[in-house]
């Protein structure tokens, strides 16, 4: 997974995140104004039926889906990250990556990757594209007989 696949995946969770939470307030907000949950006192103790009722109950768990796939979104684009970093030859983000997003800062650690690291895809295809010192042929100087 190169980089930029890394940073479209990161944006859309961003964007998945952003369109669920919308719109499980706006469906929250419309049940709540058209007085759809029976409430007793701060507790919801039951539901009125009704077309409108499960319709924006059908929105709310749409919306609990999105921000669920936006999740694994997000998780599978910070794995991409740390395996992307797992072949350069120096560690430092790899390993900077592995246990900030292991301590539980996923977000932070993807946002440092998208911001200012490296394609270790890209390193790894140039290492491999250039011929090895020993591999490269020698020129020897021509000898001068007086």
């Amino acid at each position: 997974m190169n980089k930029s696949l890394v940073v479209k995946l990161f944006w859309g969770s961003i964007i998945g995140v952003v369109a669920g939470l919308v719109l499980i307030g706006v469906s929250g907000a419309l049940a709540f104004s058209n007085d759809i949950f029976v409430m007793s006192g701060p507790d919801v103790t039951g539901i009125k039926s009704g077309p409108l009722s499960w319709t924006l109950i059908g929105l709310m768990v749409l919306a609990g889906f999105v921000l669920l796939f936006a999740a694994v979104a997000h998780f599978v684009a910070w794995i991409g990250a740390v395996l992307n970093t797992a072949h350069l030859p120096d560690k430092t983000w790899f390993v900077v990556l592995l246990v900030v997003g292991l301590l539980g800062f996923v977000f932070i650690a993807t946002i440092a990757y998208g911001i200012a690291g490296p394609d270790g895809l890209k390193t790894t295809e140039e290492r491999a594209a250039l011929p090895l010192s020993d591999s490269a042929p020698r020129q020897e100087q021509p000898s001068i007989r007086p």
